[in-house]
């Protein structure tokens, strides 16, 4: 079982890594949902640690629709972020529609070099999204990053699982968000087929109004699923 942690700043990227978690998905503005983080704390953290290291790139929260000054400044990002030692990227971009930007997509894809590619819970957002990832995973990316619906991962399973098994028949790895902590993983990993989980806030706990990560918490949760 892979688990990969969210994390903010580079203490807390050291702490994942401490606790014994396999994976990190670096952003700032976690309670906007995630967005790019400086270049100064991709080369820090990059620098580090020693498990691979998940870049969002997501120039604003507005929404996942994009006009093309934003996508100037997502193409510049990856290329600088390309340079460092990040093992990937967490993009994902939508239609007014409501559905994927492939042609962006293509872009990222022409861009990106040798990082991995997530593409991110954008997918839940989308209006039909059975269709959307059948189109997904025809395209040359390593992992989905979704909670199959904008509900929370537990309440989606049926759809998770069906989308487990048709990433795997395509080579992309399904990694399964939103709503997870150490309470329902096991309920989760029982019911599901993944071999993924993307944790955020459930790991973390509240300090002098500040979320830190709970490393006895996030140690725990690493013991019981490997």
């Amino acid at each position: 079982m892979i688990i990969e942690i969210i994390a903010t700043t580079l203490k807390e990227a050291i702490d994942i890594e401490t606790a014994g978690a396999d994976r990190i998905e670096l952003v700032s503005g976690i309670l906007e949902g995630g967005l790019t983080p400086s270049i100064g704390l991709i080369e820090l953290v990059c620098n580090t640690v020693s498990i691979p290291v998940n870049v969002m790139v997501r120039p604003h929260s507005k929404s996942f629709i994009y006009d093309s000054k934003d996508l100037e400044v997502i193409y510049k990002d990856i290329l600088e972020i390309s340079k460092t030692k990040a093992n990937g990227i967490v993009f994902g971009a939508l239609n007014r529609d409501k559905t994927i930007n492939f042609q962006a997509l293509n872009k990222v894809l022409e861009l990106k070099g040798n990082l991995k590619l997530t593409f991110h819970r954008a997918l839940d957002s989308t209006e039909n999204i059975k269709d959307e990832f059948k189109k997904l995973i025809t395209y040359n990316i390593d992992t989905i990053l979704t909670s199959a619906g904008e509900n929370k991962v537990m309440e989606n399973i049926p759809l998770i699982n069906e989308f487990y098994h048709e990433g795997k028949k395509a080579n992309v790895t399904v990694l399964a968000g939103s709503g997870l902590n150490p309470d329902n993983v096991p309920q989760f990993l029982k019911e599901s087929n993944v071999e993924e989980i993307h944790l955020g806030s459930g790991v973390k706990f509240e300090r002098n109004n500040l979320n830190e990560i709970d490393l006895e918490l996030l140690r725990n949760l690493v013991k019981s699923v490997n």
